[in-house]
């Protein structure tokens, strides 16, 4: 996995936590824990691009491919 996807894998779990939360607000308990694991299973699979990227990347590599890999969601 790349740092595309670990940031990818962030965002969407940033995405199921606001899910979750306003679902709470609304009262909607089953939506907001569906949203909750899904927010979790993304985070764990953001864990494991990044633990891997540790370990193959120098710093400078995981500089540019951070940034670039950023910039891409943003133009998405």
């Amino acid at each position: 996995m790349s740092l595309d996807e670990a940031a990818r894998q962030l965002k969407m779990a940033g995405h199921d936590a606001q899910v979750a939360f306003d679902c709470i607000g609304l009262g909607d308990l089953e939506r907001a824990q569906e949203h909750a694991v899904t927010l979790r299973a993304a985070a764990d699979a953001a864990e494991v691009a990044l633990s891997r990227a540790l370990k193959d990347m120098t710093p400078e590599e995981a500089r540019a491919e951070g940034e670039r890999a950023i910039k891409s969601l943003e133009d998405a």
